[in-house]
C-alpha cells in the first residue's frame, strides 16, 4: 500500500471517530464477592441458572506477594503449586462451580480451538476452547492478554478465548465461534460475548510492524490504535535528526487496544453489538485489582476467566 494511501484511511477514520457519537459505558457488569474474593460477571450471562461464569481478580487467595496474600491462579516460579491449587479451588466455590472439573489449556498465543467433552487429566494445549457438555468448567489465564467468554443461550453451548495480539490477529474470537456452529449448530445471532479486563488502548504500546500486520488483516485495523503508523510514512525531516545520513529516526511505537479488535472481530462474525458486553478495566492501570505483566513483570500473578454448564 502506497504512503499516500495509507494516510488518506488514517485521515477517514480519525474523521469518522471524531463525528461518531460517543455511548456511555452500559452498566451490565457485577461485581460478586464470596470467600474474600472479588469476582467480576456480566450481568446476561448472570441471568441463566444453567450457566456459571466468571473473572477473577487478585483480592483474596492464600499466594504471598509482598506483604499480602493474592489470587494467583497460573503456575509462575514464584508461586507454590499448592497454593495455585488452592486458589483454584476458591475461585470455583466462588462462582458456584465446585461440582465442574476445571480445564484449564497450556496457552501458546495461537489460533488453536479445543472442543473438551471432558475434562482431561492434563491441560492440553491451546488458546480457546468450546464445549456443550455439562461439568466442564473452561478457563483461560491472562495477566494483559484479552480473556473472551461466549454462551449461546439455546443450544447451552460455551468458549472461553485467550487473546493476545498474535491470536486476534489470527482471529482466534472469530474461529471459536466458527467452532460453535460446526460442533454445536450455534448461530451468532443467539451468542453472548464477555470480553473482560485486558491491558487497555491507553497503556498498551507496540512497535508499528505489529500495525502493519493489522492492517494486511483487517480493513478497520486504524481503528484499534491511537495514531495509526505502520513505520513506512514518509518523514520529512529525516536531514535533521541525529541519524547518520539517510536514516530515518526509528518510528514510534503505537498504542493498541485489543478490546476494539477483537469486539470489532466478534460483530463480523454476525454476533450483535448489543450481546458483546466489554469491560473498562485496564490491567496496568489497575495493579491494585488486577494483575498486568507489563507493569509488574516477572512478579505478575495470573486471573482466570471461566465458564460451564451445571450439572
Amino acid at each position: 500500500m502506497a504512503p499516500t494511501q495509507l494516510q488518506d484511511i488514517v485521515s477517514q477514520r480519525r474523521a469518522e471517530r471524531s463525528a461518531a457519537p460517543r455511548k456511555p459505558a452500559p452498566h451490565n457488569w457485577l461485581e460478586r464477592r464470596a470467600g474474600g474474593l472479588r469476582v467480576l460477571q456480566v450481568a446476561a450471562f448472570a441471568k441463566l441458572p444453567w450457566l456459571v461464569h466468571g473473572f477473577s481478580t487478585r483480592e483474596g487467595g492464600v499466594s504471598p506477594l509482598g506483604a499480602e496474600k493474592v489470587l494467583n491462579l497460573g503456575f509462575t516460579d514464584w508461586d507454590a503449586r499448592k497454593n495455585v491449587s488452592q486458589n483454584r479451588q476458591l475461585f470455583q466455590s466462588a462462582l458456584g462451580a465446585k461440582t465442574l472439573s476445571l480445564a484449564p489449556l497450556k496457552q501458546l498465543h495461537s489460533d488453536l480451538v479445543r472442543l473438551f467433552e471432558y475434562a482431561p487429566q492434563e491441560a492440553e494445549h491451546g488458546d480457546a476452547a468450546v464445549t456443550n457438555r455439562p461439568g466442564v468448567l473452561l478457563a483461560v489465564q491472562t495477566a494483559d492478554c484479552v480473556p473472551i467468554l461466549l454462551v449461546d443461550r439455546k443450544k447451552r453451548a460455551v468458549a472461553a478465548i485467550h487473546a493476545g495480539w498474535r491470536g486476534t490477529l489470527r482471529r482466534i474470537a472469530a474461529k471459536a465461534v466458527g467452532h460453535m456452529h460446526m460442533h454445536f449448530g450455534s448461530t451468532p445471532a443467539d451468542i453472548l460475548a464477555a470480553i473482560g479486563p485486558a491491558i487497555g488502548g491507553c497503556c498498551y504500546q507496540v512497535g508499528t510492524e505489529i500495525a502493519a500486520d493489522f492492517l494486511s488483516q483487517f480493513a478497520d485495523a486504524p481503528d484499534f490504535f491511537d495514531e495509526f503508523r505502520t513505520g513506512d510514512e514518509p518523514n520529512p525531516v529525516q536531514w535533521l535528526n541525529q541519524m547518520p545520513p539517510g536514516h530515518q529516526p526509528p518510528p514510534k511505537n503505537v498504542l493498541l487496544d485489543l478490546h476494539k479488535a477483537n469486539h470489532s472481530q466478534l460483530r463480523a462474525t454476525g454476533v450483535a453489538d448489543k450481546n458483546i458486553f466489554i469491560s473498562n478495566l485496564c490491567t496496568a492501570c489497575r495493579p491494585d485489582l488486577l494483575f498486568s505483566y507489563r507493569k509488574q513483570g516477572a512478579k505478575s500473578g495470573r486471573m482466570m476467566a471461566a465458564i460451564g454448564i451445571r450439572i
